[in-house]
């Protein structure tokens, strides 16, 4: 059979795929299970880096928020990078599986020894995400018709994909610090263990997209088929082996804080040069929309400025200044802090995904300009919430863990608001030879946020000899801070809401 008799074959594939009937293409699932898996792994190791930096590297509060900051700042950054190569040379599903084995291997090392090894084993996770994560999300939108109105549903269940994996993998922390199968783990292993199940985790998501890839059609195969298949390889294989030539140099950099900073300023040029060349190729119409996504990047990044003190600050501030006590249970504060965002996402994202299809049907499902400044509005009242921890406070500085919860369910209205949102909207507003590009810039944005998240989180960090009420009341004074800001992007946002609208032609 000639391969123009199987590529044909393979786009009526994918036109079946796309002509789904119901509320969700049947491979949504496969590549929600991918996903899910993979988000066990980055989270897990997410909810331990501030902590396990903190108790077991003995790092000071303000260098573990710094150094939390910067590596998932190189993570996100990665994600750009790795969005580019697929398009321009792996494709989608190359991408994934070589960012998959990436992290897996990463995940290995730090299961051999954390504490001599952190570095290594962290660079390897940094760039196998950056391969992963922009390129599944592609292909989700790929997965539907342009205009299709059930995309952002479909967005939200993938969503709730990845907050399954997140919180799964929050819990690891519960066993590196010895809370959680203690008579089976031997004590000096905790930490072993606890990175040794991310590695598992990711194991399972590879080979779950690896069974998934043959039922894609056209979907995620590499741009170079026009290429010889010998011309095809030599890039092919350059890009893998540059992408672990690189490992000295990210571990020198992601180590030293003041690499950081240099890398941060040159990234954010080059891809806003990148992306004007990008866009010297489009037409007018084109263009005006791929300015309203760059606007929604733009404010994705003080959105994840605040909402990732997750990582750094707010899990300092839950081992330190909050009881254990949820809804009458004792629980690890930490664990909570981890893991009740993913819980909440995972039981608000289906119905509010079907929520905005309901209200389509209707013509009365708000614009996505919208959606995003309610998502500040919602991250902003959250962060109040958090701010009133400190009228729960006993004399040793301990408030309600209830509280906190009770915050995260805000928080992750406001996350369903503009993260599947700004997923679905990255696929809908990018021409599709740039849609993996798109998808890198967003979640560039994101590294950029976190990177800004370790400077916000090291800005209200507590002297480590202050005292329990006092390093209470520094923390709650930053996130009574942090929710006016959010209220203020939020209002501007929705300010804008005309022009962006205009920009957007008729993309909602």
């Amino acid at each position: 059979m000639s391969d123009s008799v199987v590529l044909d074959s393979s786009m009526d594939q994918k036109e079946d795929l796309r002509n789904f009937k119901g509320k969700y293409p049947k491979l949504l699932w496969p590549l929600f299970f991918s996903e899910m898996w993979e988000r066990f792994c980055f989270y897990g190791m997410r909810g331990m880096l501030a902590y396990f930096m903190s108790n077991q590297l003995g790092y000071s509060d303000e260098k573990s928020n710094l150094q939390y900051g910067a590596i998932q700042a190189f993570v996100y950054a990665f994600t750009f990078l790795g969005g580019m190569l697929a398009d321009k040379i792996l494709g989608f599903r190359k991408s994934l599986v070589w960012g998959g084995l990436l992290m897996v291997v990463g995940s290995v090392i730090l299961a051999i020894d954390p504490h001599h090894l952190f570095f290594i084993g962290i660079t390897f996770n940094i760039i196998g995400t950056g391969f992963f994560k922009p390129n599944i999300s592609s292909m989700v939108g790929q997965l539907y018709h342009e205009g299709d109105n059930r995309r952002d549903a479909g967005f939200m269940l993938f969503y709730s994909g990845i907050n399954i994996g997140a919180m799964i993998g929050g819990f690891l922390i519960a066993i590196g610090k010895g809370e959680m199968f203690t008579s089976i783990i031997p004590k000096n292993l905790h930490w072993n263990v606890a990175f040794a199940a991310s590695g598992f985790a990711m194991s399972i998501s590879v080979l779950t997209f690896i069974y998934t890839k043959r039922k894609l059609g056209t979907i995620g195969l590499s741009p170079l088929l026009d290429k010889s298949p010998a011309k095809q390889k030599t890039f092919e294989w350059s890009t893998y082996g540059l992408s672990l030539a690189a490992v000295p140099l990210i571990i020198l950099m992601v180590s030293n804080t003041v690499y950081t900073d240099y890398f941060m300023y040159a990234i954010g040029p080059f891809s806003l040069i990148y992306f004007g060349y990008e866009m010297s190729k489009n037409n007018l119409a084109e263009n005006k929309k791929l300015i309203a996504a760059f606007l929604f990047i733009l404010f994705s990044v003080v959105f994840w400025a605040i909402f990732e003190q997750a990582g750094g600050s707010l899990a300092l501030f839950a081992g330190e200044n909050l009881n254990n006590n949820l809804l009458g249970l004792t629980i690890d504060p930490n664990a909570v802090n981890n893991s009740v965002n993913s819980l909440f996402v995972i039981l608000l994202a289906t119905p509010i995904g079907l929520m905005f299809i309901a209200m389509a049907n209707k013509k009365l499902e708000p614009n996505s300009t919208v959606k995003f400044g309610l998502a500040f509005i919602f991250l902003g009242v959250a962060f109040y919430t958090f701010y009133s921890i400190r009228f729960t406070a006993d004399s040793l500085g301990k408030g309600s863990l209830n509280v906190l919860a009770l915050g995260y369910l805000i928080v992750s209205i406001g996350e369903l608001f503009l993260s599947p949102i700004g997923l679905s909207l990255m696929t809908k507003l990018s021409p599709n030879r740039m849609q993996g590009f798109m998808m890198g810039m967003w979640f560039l944005a994101s590294a950029y946020g976190q990177y800004v998240a370790g400077l916000f989180g090291a800005s209200i960090s507590p002297n480590e000899k202050a005292a329990g009420i006092e390093k209470m009341n520094i923390y709650t004074q930053g996130y009574y801070d942090f929710a006016i800001y959010a209220v203020i992007a939020g209002v501007v946002l929705i300010a804008l809401f005309p022009l962006i609208k205009k920009l957007m032609s008729g993309v909602k």
